[in-house]
Protein backbone atom coordinates (compact mmCIF):
# COMPACT_ATOMS: atom_id res chain seq x y z
CA UNK A 1 0.00 0.00 0.00
CA UNK A 2 2.48 2.97 1.07
CA UNK A 3 5.05 1.56 -2.16
CA UNK A 4 1.68 2.22 -4.30
CA UNK A 5 1.45 5.33 -2.73
CA UNK A 6 4.81 6.18 -3.56
CA UNK A 7 4.61 5.23 -7.26
CA UNK A 8 1.63 7.74 -6.90
CA UNK A 9 3.54 10.57 -5.69
CA UNK A 10 6.26 10.15 -8.39
CA UNK A 11 3.69 9.85 -11.33
CA UNK A 12 2.39 13.03 -9.95
CA UNK A 13 5.69 14.51 -9.84
CA UNK A 14 6.60 13.87 -13.40
CA UNK A 15 3.55 15.00 -14.62
CA UNK A 16 4.19 18.27 -12.77
CA UNK A 17 7.40 18.36 -14.07
CA UNK A 18 6.16 17.97 -17.58
CA UNK A 19 3.43 20.59 -17.33
CA UNK A 20 5.84 22.80 -16.45
CA UNK A 21 8.10 22.02 -19.59
CA UNK A 22 5.19 22.01 -21.50
CA UNK A 23 4.03 25.39 -20.30
CA UNK A 24 7.79 26.62 -21.09
CA UNK A 25 7.70 25.49 -24.50
CA UNK A 26 4.07 27.25 -24.62
CA UNK A 27 5.62 30.36 -23.68
CA UNK A 28 8.55 30.49 -26.16
CA UNK A 29 5.93 29.46 -28.76
CA UNK A 30 3.88 32.33 -28.05
CA UNK A 31 6.99 34.35 -27.85
CA UNK A 32 7.96 33.14 -31.27
CA UNK A 33 4.66 33.59 -32.80
CA UNK A 34 4.25 37.40 -31.45
CA UNK A 35 7.85 38.14 -32.47
CA UNK A 36 6.76 36.59 -36.01
CA UNK A 37 3.49 38.63 -36.25
CA UNK A 38 5.08 41.69 -35.47
CA UNK A 39 8.14 41.09 -38.22
CA UNK A 40 5.44 40.69 -40.61
CA UNK A 41 3.03 43.52 -39.75
CA UNK A 42 6.43 45.51 -39.99
CA UNK A 43 7.17 44.20 -43.50
CA UNK A 44 3.34 44.91 -44.52
CA UNK A 45 3.66 48.69 -43.49
CA UNK A 46 6.85 49.25 -44.78
CA UNK A 47 5.98 47.35 -47.88
CA UNK A 48 2.63 49.24 -47.85
CA UNK A 49 4.71 52.30 -47.19
CA UNK A 50 7.29 52.63 -49.93
CA UNK A 51 4.28 51.86 -52.57
CA UNK A 52 1.78 54.56 -51.31
CA UNK A 53 1.80 57.57 -53.12
CA UNK A 54 2.68 59.78 -50.98
CA UNK A 55 5.72 61.42 -52.01
CA UNK A 56 5.48 64.48 -53.65
CA UNK A 57 7.71 64.10 -57.26
CA UNK A 58 8.63 67.00 -59.29
CA UNK A 59 9.54 66.78 -62.62
CA UNK A 60 9.91 69.13 -65.99
CA UNK A 61 7.37 69.09 -68.98
CA UNK A 62 8.75 71.95 -71.13
CA UNK A 63 9.17 75.11 -69.19
CA UNK A 64 6.51 73.52 -66.96
CA UNK A 65 7.06 72.15 -63.36
CA UNK A 66 5.01 68.77 -62.63
CA UNK A 67 4.07 67.71 -59.42
CA UNK A 68 3.09 64.05 -59.03
CA UNK A 69 2.39 61.82 -55.82
CA UNK A 70 4.28 58.83 -56.10
CA UNK A 71 5.23 56.39 -53.75
CA UNK A 72 8.83 56.09 -52.05
CA UNK A 73 9.98 52.90 -54.34
CA UNK A 74 9.32 55.24 -57.22
CA UNK A 75 10.48 58.08 -56.27
CA UNK A 76 14.10 55.47 -56.14
CA UNK A 77 13.78 54.64 -59.48
CA UNK A 78 12.50 57.04 -61.35
CA UNK A 79 15.31 59.62 -59.27
CA UNK A 80 16.23 62.57 -61.65
CA UNK A 81 18.07 65.26 -59.47
CA UNK A 82 19.65 67.23 -61.95
CA UNK A 83 16.54 67.42 -64.40
CA UNK A 84 15.30 70.53 -62.72
CA UNK A 85 18.17 72.59 -64.11
CA UNK A 86 17.45 72.25 -67.49
CA UNK A 87 14.29 70.23 -68.22
CA UNK A 88 13.12 67.00 -70.52
CA UNK A 89 13.50 66.77 -73.69
CA UNK A 90 10.86 66.62 -76.21
CA UNK A 91 9.94 62.77 -77.41
CA UNK A 92 8.49 62.01 -80.67
CA UNK A 93 4.66 60.85 -80.46
CA UNK A 94 3.82 57.25 -80.66
CA UNK A 95 1.98 58.45 -84.03
CA UNK A 96 4.95 59.74 -85.16
CA UNK A 97 7.46 56.78 -85.07
CA UNK A 98 7.09 56.16 -89.02
CA UNK A 99 8.79 59.40 -89.43
CA UNK A 100 11.92 57.56 -87.91
CA UNK A 101 12.41 56.07 -91.19
CA UNK A 102 13.19 52.27 -89.50
CA UNK A 103 14.78 50.04 -91.99
CA UNK A 104 12.54 47.35 -93.40
CA UNK A 105 14.09 44.47 -90.51
CA UNK A 106 13.28 46.41 -87.82
CA UNK A 107 10.00 45.78 -86.02
CA UNK A 108 9.04 48.08 -83.15
CA UNK A 109 6.57 45.86 -81.82
CA UNK A 110 8.81 42.81 -81.70
CA UNK A 111 12.36 44.02 -81.40
CA UNK A 112 14.04 44.53 -78.10
CA UNK A 113 17.46 44.87 -76.67
CA UNK A 114 16.46 43.44 -73.25
CA UNK A 115 17.79 46.69 -71.73
CA UNK A 116 14.73 48.18 -69.78
CA UNK A 117 15.38 51.92 -71.32
CA UNK A 118 13.29 53.99 -72.90
CA UNK A 119 14.59 54.62 -76.27
CA UNK A 120 13.68 56.27 -79.38
CA UNK A 121 15.10 53.69 -81.76
CA UNK A 122 15.22 50.72 -80.24
CA UNK A 123 18.70 49.52 -79.91
CA UNK A 124 20.51 52.58 -80.29
CA UNK A 125 20.76 55.30 -77.22
CA UNK A 126 21.84 58.93 -78.06
CA UNK A 127 23.56 61.20 -75.68
CA UNK A 128 24.43 64.69 -76.17
CA UNK A 129 26.80 66.02 -73.90
CA UNK A 130 27.85 69.71 -73.74
CA UNK A 131 30.37 71.55 -71.81
CA UNK A 132 29.81 75.17 -71.41
CA UNK A 133 32.65 77.62 -70.82
CA UNK A 134 33.21 79.69 -67.82
CA UNK A 135 30.15 81.97 -68.21
CA UNK A 136 27.72 78.89 -68.71
CA UNK A 137 26.22 80.34 -72.36
CA UNK A 138 28.33 79.21 -74.76
CA UNK A 139 29.02 75.10 -75.80
CA UNK A 140 32.73 74.68 -76.06
CA UNK A 141 32.75 70.87 -75.95
CA UNK A 142 29.41 69.56 -77.76
CA UNK A 143 29.84 65.10 -78.32
CA UNK A 144 26.80 63.03 -79.30
CA UNK A 145 27.40 59.61 -77.73
CA UNK A 146 25.69 57.21 -79.47
CA UNK A 147 25.28 52.99 -77.98
CA UNK A 148 24.39 50.27 -80.45
CA UNK A 149 23.15 48.17 -77.87
CA UNK A 150 22.54 45.35 -80.02
CA UNK A 151 26.55 45.70 -81.82
CA UNK A 152 27.83 46.33 -78.05
CA UNK A 153 29.61 49.67 -79.21
CA UNK A 154 29.44 53.31 -79.06
CA UNK A 155 30.37 55.54 -81.70
CA UNK A 156 30.90 59.80 -80.92
CA UNK A 157 30.56 62.12 -83.19
CA UNK A 158 32.59 65.34 -82.14
CA UNK A 159 30.84 68.59 -83.29
CA UNK A 160 33.44 71.38 -83.19
CA UNK A 161 31.97 74.79 -81.20
CA UNK A 162 32.50 77.03 -84.21
CA UNK A 163 30.40 75.07 -86.79
CA UNK A 164 28.51 77.50 -89.01
CA UNK A 165 24.95 77.21 -88.25
CA UNK A 166 23.41 80.44 -89.74
CA UNK A 167 19.82 78.64 -89.45
CA UNK A 168 20.49 78.66 -85.41
CA UNK A 169 22.54 80.32 -83.97
CA UNK A 170 22.68 83.84 -82.84
CA UNK A 171 22.91 85.98 -86.03
CA UNK A 172 26.26 87.63 -84.72
CA UNK A 173 28.37 85.12 -85.21
CA UNK A 174 26.60 82.14 -86.69
CA UNK A 175 28.83 79.68 -84.44
CA UNK A 176 26.93 76.62 -83.24
CA UNK A 177 28.33 77.05 -79.21
CA UNK A 178 25.52 80.44 -79.06
CA UNK A 179 22.49 78.47 -80.24
CA UNK A 180 22.09 77.05 -76.07
CA UNK A 181 22.18 80.45 -75.10
CA UNK A 182 21.23 83.38 -77.73
CA UNK A 183 20.14 81.18 -80.62
CA UNK A 184 16.75 81.97 -83.29
CA UNK A 185 14.54 79.45 -82.25
CA UNK A 186 12.17 81.16 -79.43
CA UNK A 187 9.43 79.05 -77.21
CA UNK A 188 11.54 76.17 -76.02
CA UNK A 189 14.51 75.47 -73.28
CA UNK A 190 18.04 76.63 -73.84
CA UNK A 191 18.85 72.54 -74.08
CA UNK A 192 15.56 71.94 -76.78
CA UNK A 193 17.48 74.59 -78.78
CA UNK A 194 20.59 72.77 -79.09
CA UNK A 195 19.08 69.70 -79.40
CA UNK A 196 16.26 70.88 -82.22
CA UNK A 197 19.62 72.26 -83.88
CA UNK A 198 21.26 68.89 -83.83
CA UNK A 199 18.66 66.88 -84.87
CA UNK A 200 17.88 68.64 -87.36
CA UNK A 201 21.14 69.40 -89.09
CA UNK A 202 23.11 66.04 -88.45
CA UNK A 203 19.35 63.84 -88.79
CA UNK A 204 20.49 62.01 -85.15
CA UNK A 205 17.50 61.79 -83.24
CA UNK A 206 18.62 62.14 -79.58
CA UNK A 207 17.30 60.36 -76.29
CA UNK A 208 18.73 62.37 -73.24
CA UNK A 209 21.07 65.20 -72.34
CA UNK A 210 24.27 65.66 -70.27
CA UNK A 211 24.99 69.13 -69.46
CA UNK A 212 28.63 70.43 -67.56
CA UNK A 213 29.17 73.48 -66.70
CA UNK A 214 33.69 74.05 -66.86
CA UNK A 215 33.88 74.56 -62.96
CA UNK A 216 32.33 71.84 -61.99
CA UNK A 217 35.18 69.77 -64.28
CA UNK A 218 37.29 69.81 -61.56
CA UNK A 219 34.70 68.40 -58.62
CA UNK A 220 33.84 65.44 -60.77
CA UNK A 221 36.90 64.40 -61.63
CA UNK A 222 38.19 64.68 -57.89
CA UNK A 223 35.91 62.78 -56.79
CA UNK A 224 36.22 59.77 -59.22
CA UNK A 225 40.01 60.20 -58.22
CA UNK A 226 41.79 62.06 -60.86
CA UNK A 227 42.58 60.98 -64.82
CA UNK A 228 45.60 58.89 -65.46
CA UNK A 229 46.74 60.32 -68.62
CA UNK A 230 49.92 60.41 -70.87
CA UNK A 231 50.35 63.86 -72.33
CA UNK A 232 52.38 63.88 -75.83
CA UNK A 233 53.72 67.64 -74.96
CA UNK A 234 53.96 70.27 -72.34
CA UNK A 235 50.70 72.53 -71.47
CA UNK A 236 51.50 75.98 -69.96
CA UNK A 237 47.79 77.18 -69.66
CA UNK A 238 48.93 80.14 -67.60
CA UNK A 239 52.27 80.87 -66.10
CA UNK A 240 51.73 79.55 -63.03
CA UNK A 241 49.70 76.56 -64.51
CA UNK A 242 51.54 74.19 -66.41
CA UNK A 243 51.46 70.42 -67.33
CA UNK A 244 54.25 68.60 -67.85
CA UNK A 245 54.70 65.99 -70.68
CA UNK A 246 54.24 62.37 -69.72
CA UNK A 247 52.75 59.70 -67.81
CA UNK A 248 50.42 61.59 -64.52
CA UNK A 249 46.88 61.76 -62.90
CA UNK A 250 45.40 64.60 -63.54
CA UNK A 251 43.45 66.23 -60.70
CA UNK A 252 40.14 67.99 -61.17
CA UNK A 253 41.58 71.61 -61.73
CA UNK A 254 44.31 69.87 -64.29
CA UNK A 255 41.71 68.03 -66.11
CA UNK A 256 40.02 71.68 -66.55
CA UNK A 257 43.06 73.03 -67.57
CA UNK A 258 43.62 70.62 -70.52
CA UNK A 259 40.13 70.38 -71.96
CA UNK A 260 40.32 74.12 -72.03
CA UNK A 261 43.55 74.64 -73.48
CA UNK A 262 44.22 75.78 -77.12
CA UNK A 263 46.35 78.93 -77.53
CA UNK A 264 49.57 76.84 -79.34
CA UNK A 265 47.73 74.38 -81.09
CA UNK A 266 48.53 74.72 -84.51
CA UNK A 267 44.57 74.35 -85.55
CA UNK A 268 43.26 76.38 -82.77
CA UNK A 269 39.65 74.81 -81.65
CA UNK A 270 40.46 72.03 -83.90
CA UNK A 271 43.43 71.26 -82.19
CA UNK A 272 41.61 71.49 -78.84
CA UNK A 273 39.20 69.10 -80.31
CA UNK A 274 41.90 66.48 -81.32
CA UNK A 275 43.38 67.00 -77.57
CA UNK A 276 39.71 66.28 -75.85
CA UNK A 277 39.82 63.10 -77.86
CA UNK A 278 43.29 62.23 -75.39
CA UNK A 279 40.74 63.12 -72.37
CA UNK A 280 37.89 61.10 -73.11
CA UNK A 281 40.11 57.79 -73.95
CA UNK A 282 42.03 58.30 -70.31
CA UNK A 283 38.64 58.90 -68.84
CA UNK A 284 36.86 56.15 -70.31
CA UNK A 285 39.67 53.97 -69.39
CA UNK A 286 39.57 55.32 -65.52
CA UNK A 287 35.23 54.63 -65.67
CA UNK A 288 35.68 51.01 -67.04
CA UNK A 289 38.24 50.44 -64.73
CA UNK A 290 35.88 51.61 -61.77
CA UNK A 291 33.98 49.08 -59.82
CA UNK A 292 29.92 49.36 -60.19
CA UNK A 293 29.70 50.30 -56.50
CA UNK A 294 32.16 52.80 -56.76
CA UNK A 295 30.61 54.70 -59.98
CA UNK A 296 27.14 54.46 -58.71
CA UNK A 297 28.23 56.10 -55.23
CA UNK A 298 29.98 58.76 -57.12
CA UNK A 299 27.11 59.20 -59.41
CA UNK A 300 24.97 59.74 -56.47
CA UNK A 301 27.54 62.06 -55.11
CA UNK A 302 27.77 64.15 -58.56
CA UNK A 303 23.77 63.92 -58.70
CA UNK A 304 23.34 65.54 -55.04
CA UNK A 305 25.45 68.35 -55.64
CA UNK A 306 24.23 69.70 -58.92
CA UNK A 307 27.58 69.13 -60.79
CA UNK A 308 25.83 68.40 -64.01
CA UNK A 309 22.46 68.67 -65.38
CA UNK A 310 20.46 65.85 -67.06
CA UNK A 311 17.16 64.07 -67.95
CA UNK A 312 18.80 60.00 -66.77
CA UNK A 313 17.91 59.27 -63.52
CA UNK A 314 20.12 57.27 -61.51
CA UNK A 315 18.49 54.13 -62.55
CA UNK A 316 19.01 55.17 -66.29
CA UNK A 317 22.92 56.01 -65.52
CA UNK A 318 23.21 52.66 -63.72
CA UNK A 319 21.60 50.33 -66.89
CA UNK A 320 24.02 52.56 -69.08
CA UNK A 321 27.07 51.84 -66.67
CA UNK A 322 26.37 48.41 -66.17
CA UNK A 323 26.23 47.65 -70.09
CA UNK A 324 29.20 50.02 -70.69
CA UNK A 325 30.88 47.86 -68.15
CA UNK A 326 29.79 44.64 -69.83
CA UNK A 327 30.16 45.26 -73.32
CA UNK A 328 32.17 47.93 -74.09
CA UNK A 329 36.28 47.91 -74.56
CA UNK A 330 38.37 50.80 -75.27
CA UNK A 331 38.27 49.25 -79.23
CA UNK A 332 34.60 49.19 -79.62
CA UNK A 333 34.21 52.92 -79.27
CA UNK A 334 35.04 54.96 -82.02
CA UNK A 335 35.55 59.01 -82.60
CA UNK A 336 34.48 61.04 -85.48
CA UNK A 337 34.48 64.95 -85.91
CA UNK A 338 32.16 66.35 -88.04
CA UNK A 339 33.82 67.18 -91.20
CA UNK A 340 34.79 70.92 -92.38
CA UNK A 341 37.15 73.26 -92.74
CA UNK A 342 38.37 76.62 -91.11
CA UNK A 343 37.22 79.62 -92.91
CA UNK A 344 36.63 83.60 -92.23
CA UNK A 345 32.89 84.60 -93.25
CA UNK A 346 31.54 88.08 -92.06
CA UNK A 347 34.67 88.42 -90.57
CA UNK A 348 34.17 85.76 -88.15
CA UNK A 349 36.38 82.58 -87.93
CA UNK A 350 33.97 79.56 -88.88
CA UNK A 351 34.82 75.88 -88.96
CA UNK A 352 32.57 75.34 -92.41
CA UNK A 353 31.10 71.95 -92.81
CA UNK A 354 31.48 69.73 -95.72
CA UNK A 355 27.70 68.57 -95.44
CA UNK A 356 28.50 65.49 -98.02
CA UNK A 357 31.14 63.93 -96.08
CA UNK A 358 28.68 64.70 -93.03
CA UNK A 359 25.90 62.82 -94.18
CA UNK A 360 28.19 60.16 -95.09
CA UNK A 361 29.66 59.71 -91.49
CA UNK A 362 25.84 59.57 -89.66
CA UNK A 363 24.69 57.33 -92.71
CA UNK A 364 27.24 54.64 -91.99
CA UNK A 365 27.75 55.45 -88.65
CA UNK A 366 24.79 56.88 -86.64
CA UNK A 367 21.87 55.22 -87.99
CA UNK A 368 22.53 51.87 -87.45
CA UNK A 369 18.31 50.94 -87.28
CA UNK A 370 17.50 53.33 -89.83
CA UNK A 371 17.51 54.06 -92.75
CA UNK A 372 20.01 56.05 -94.95
CA UNK A 373 18.91 60.24 -95.35
CA UNK A 374 19.80 62.28 -98.24
CA UNK A 375 21.96 65.83 -98.14
CA UNK A 376 18.82 67.39 -98.97
CA UNK A 377 17.39 66.55 -95.98
CA UNK A 378 19.88 67.83 -93.48
CA UNK A 379 19.28 71.65 -92.76
CA UNK A 380 23.50 72.17 -92.78
CA UNK A 381 24.32 74.99 -94.89
CA UNK A 382 27.93 75.05 -96.15
CA UNK A 383 29.87 78.07 -96.02
CA UNK A 384 32.53 77.10 -98.43
CA UNK A 385 30.07 75.30 -101.30
CA UNK A 386 31.59 71.99 -102.17
CA UNK A 387 34.02 72.30 -105.30
CA UNK A 388 36.04 74.85 -103.44
CA UNK A 389 36.85 73.12 -100.46
CA UNK A 390 40.80 74.27 -99.51
CA UNK A 391 41.11 70.55 -97.03
CA UNK A 392 39.60 67.43 -96.97
CA UNK A 393 41.31 66.28 -93.72
CA UNK A 394 38.68 66.14 -91.43
CA UNK A 395 36.88 64.06 -94.58
CA UNK A 396 35.90 60.31 -93.33
CA UNK A 397 38.30 60.85 -90.06
CA UNK A 398 37.54 57.71 -87.89
CA UNK A 399 39.71 57.07 -84.45
CA UNK A 400 39.56 54.10 -81.86
CA UNK A 401 39.80 55.12 -78.23
CA UNK A 402 42.46 52.28 -77.52
CA UNK A 403 44.75 53.60 -80.35
CA UNK A 404 44.08 57.20 -78.97
CA UNK A 405 44.75 55.34 -75.61
CA UNK A 406 48.52 54.04 -76.68
CA UNK A 407 49.66 57.02 -78.75
CA UNK A 408 48.81 54.78 -82.00
CA UNK A 409 47.36 58.20 -84.09
CA UNK A 410 48.50 61.10 -84.92
CA UNK A 411 45.17 63.12 -84.17
CA UNK A 412 45.29 61.76 -80.67
CA UNK A 413 48.66 62.27 -79.87
CA UNK A 414 50.97 63.51 -82.43
CA UNK A 415 50.64 67.05 -84.46
CA UNK A 416 48.60 69.03 -82.43
CA UNK A 417 51.13 71.38 -80.90
CA UNK A 418 52.43 74.23 -83.24
CA UNK A 419 55.74 74.76 -80.44
CA UNK A 420 58.68 72.63 -80.65
CA UNK A 421 59.72 72.53 -77.16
Amino acid sequence: MRNNKKQSNRIDVQRNMERQEGGRKGKILNICLKVISIAASAAIIIALGVNMPIVAYRTVSGNEVIVDQISYLDTVKRAQPAILQEGKLEKPAAEDTDKLNLKDDVDPETINDGLNLEQIVEGQYTILFMGMDESGQLADVNWLFQFDLFAGTMNVLQIPRDSYMPNYANPSTNKFNSVYFSGQQDGVTPLQRAVNCIEESFCVVIDCYVKLDCENIKHIVDEVGGIPITLPEKIIYEADKVLPAGEQVLNGQQSEWFIRFRREYDEGDIGRVKAQRIFLAAAMEKLLSMGQTKLMSSMETIYENEWLATDLSLAEMSMLADFASKRLTMDSVNIYMVPGEGAMYQGQAIYSIHKGETIDIINGHFRPYQNEVYPEESTIVEAVSEGQYLSNEFNGNKENLDDISSGNTKDGRQNIYSRDD
